[in-house]
């Protein structure tokens, strides 16, 4: 066994293992160290020690049996009995995806409870399933964004096997899977990456953390470690894609940014391995730079995340207009939305109070690189009581939004449940092991959300370390068997088979969707070729020019075209032909 480990500022380094140190020895590349081990392999612990003191783990450990304090155990990718030698990937146009958290997703809470339920998720038609991070956190149960040891996975959930196996279950079932990893900050305890080396910037941080250093003396090694982790989980996890968290808060001066070096990377693994490799970063900067080709300058990652669509829709369907839905709501917006994927592209934002954003090109960008939602684990759990869109508003409107998702030009994906209407709560919740931690998270969060409009999240919101808060955040099973949640999960169902049916549906082209809409009356339609969506989110029945079109899909029995004209009661959608 060869142990490696980059330590640039370390004068003794040991690796201790099966009860003894052994000295390492400085190896060819600057600032690393190796010995070998001869006794030791696969299942054995392990840890470090920089200059005699205390042992602490691998930072590219690929197993913590015992939990982000505990020491490393060795574990080679290579024993795993895979079967998927016949996937050949998914791409992403034309896809929808599934967003779950493994712990909340079943009540179990494991990899191997989440792959009994995958054949809920052909039924639905979903083709990739996005979980949230698995790298280790404190104790038991947390969202995932205070992860460290990046190269390994959280025990609860079943370990580095346990993710493989899930894997290989859904890529059996016809399932891609994408990984949402967190790359611009670790959380806050188990974090040892500091005494092995200049791995954080010290003049930068984000509200969760001190920022990594990508761009400072040193950060050569850096950038490989994220760089190599992002490959390890695509390439020894068999995954198909990763989601790169909040990459604004990547602080990056370099003239080939990380997001280009990963995405020059991930291609050439991809041509390798013979299957598609997506990356999709979630950014606040509605930039497109983000996902224009680098051969027309752009970083050329797959997709980007784009919250304005869900702004739209959720302030149109639900009224709300605090916090950041304060320039979202009248159809203009809506229709903006759903045809030009950025609301903010250069003009003001006022809950910002400055300019925001940057248009897209609606001739040469295709509507596959934006995924939308009309939930996800951020808009419900950043909520003081983590409340769903069915709690929200009425199953009528729920349908909407879900129809103007499904029936938009871009990636849609879905969050756990959503699908037949879940009214269990997604809450913030954590399992911090310092008191200090598990008694300032409350704090922490309320000060996160004051400029958000939530005046009130201090007094709602639940304690985010009460066991009962994560128990709370747990999908029911039972719901999609009751009557109300058995017709939404049918509608989810009816609108996947039909975007799957029309190809206008899965047409990306954006200059060929156009809207027209009345803002009094608040009716909206959408022509996608051959098709139109049209949706009344006003309080009165509407008439609409139907055409000789014919009704495919109607969330509501009072939908009718006859005689040319489309008759639609209050909180409806239909999808006609033309």
């Amino acid at each position: 066994m060869r142990f490696e480990v980059w330590a640039p500022e370390a004068g003794l380094v040991e690796v201790e293992t099966g009860g003894r140190r052994h000295a390492m020895a400085r190896a060819g590349r600057p600032g690393w160290w190796a010995a070998e081990v001869p006794e030791a392999g696969h299942g054995d612990d392990y840890a470090f020690r920089l200059d005699g003191g205390d042992p602490l783990p691998d930072p590219r450990s690929r197993r913590q049996p015992y939990g982000v304090h505990g020491v490393s155990r060795v574990y080679e990718h290579g024993r795993f009995a895979w079967t998927d030698g016949g996937w050949r990937g998914r791409a992403l146009p034309g896809a929808v995806i599934y967003e779950l958290h493994i712990g909340t997703f079943t009540a179990e809470g494991t990899f191997d409870s989440a792959a009994a339920r995958l054949p809920h998720l052909v039924d639905l038609g979903v083709d990739l399933v996005e979980i949230l991070p698995v790298a280790p956190t404190p104790g038991h149960h947390n969202w995932g964004y205070d992860g460290v040891d990046l190269y390994a996975v959280h025990e609860p959930y079943g370990g580095p096997d346990g993710l493989k196996r899930f894997v290989d279950a859904c890529h059996r079932a016809g399932l891609g899977v994408l990984l949402d990893v967190v790359y611009n900050h670790l959380g806050p305890s188990g974090n040892f990456l500091a005494p092995f080396g200049p791995y954080f910037n010290p003049a930068a941080a984000s509200f969760w953390g001190q920022a990594v250093n990508l761009d400072g003396p040193g950060s050569d090694e850096v950038r490989r470690y994220f760089v190599e982790n992002a490959l390890s989980w695509l390439r020894d996890y068999h995954l198909d894609g990763l989601r790169l968290d909040a990459v604004h808060a990547l602080v990056d001066s370099r003239a080939v940014h990380l997001l280009e070096e990963l995405a020059v990377e991930v291609d050439a693994l991809s041509a390798h391995l013979g299957r598609p490799l997506t990356l999709i970063a979630e950014s606040d900067l509605n930039d497109p730079r983000l996902i224009t080709p680098r051969e027309a300058g752009g970083y050329g990652l797959a997709a980007q995340w784009d919250d304005d669509v869900h702004h739209a829709i959720h302030a149109a369907v639900t009224g709300e207009r605090h916090g950041y839905y304060v320039d979202f709501g009248p159809m203009s917006v809506l229709a903006k939305a759903l045809t030009s994927a950025f609301v903010h592209d250069g003009g003001y934002s006022t809950f910002r109070r400055r300019g925001h954003g940057r248009p897209v090109d609606r001739a040469g960008t295709p509507g596959h690189r934006f995924v939308c939602c009309v939930q996800n684990h951020d808009q419900i759990g950043n909520r003081a009581t983590g409340d769903r869109l069915a709690v929200l508003t009425t199953p009528d409107r729920l349908k909407v939004a879900a129809g103007l998702l499904l029936a938009s030009p871009y990636t849609p994906m879905l969050f756990m449940g959503e699908e037949w209407g879940a009214r269990t709560p997604w809450l913030f919740f954590t399992d911090h092991v310092e008191p200090e931690l598990r008694e300032g998270e409350g704090e922490r969060r309320r000060r996160e959300f004051e400029g958000f409009g939530y005046d009130d999240w201090a007094e709602k919101a639940p304690d985010p370390g009460d066991e009962l808060t994560f128990v709370r955040s747990k999908l029911d099973w039972s719901e999609p068997e009751r009557p109300g949640h058995r017709d939404v999960l049918e509608w989810y169902r009816a609108l996947i088979a039909l975007r799957r049916a029309r190809p206008e549906l899965t047409d990306a082209r954006l200059d060929r969707v156009h809207a027209e809409y009345d803002e009094d009356a608040r009716w909206i339609v959408l022509r996608r070729g051959n098709l139109r969506v049209a949706a009344n989110l006003g309080a009165d029945p509407v008439r609409l020019d139907a055409g000789a079109g014919e009704v495919l899909l109607a969330s509501a029995e009072g939908v009718r075209a006859a005689g040319g004209v489309l008759s639609m009661p209050p909180s409806s959608l239909a999808i006609l032909s033309a």
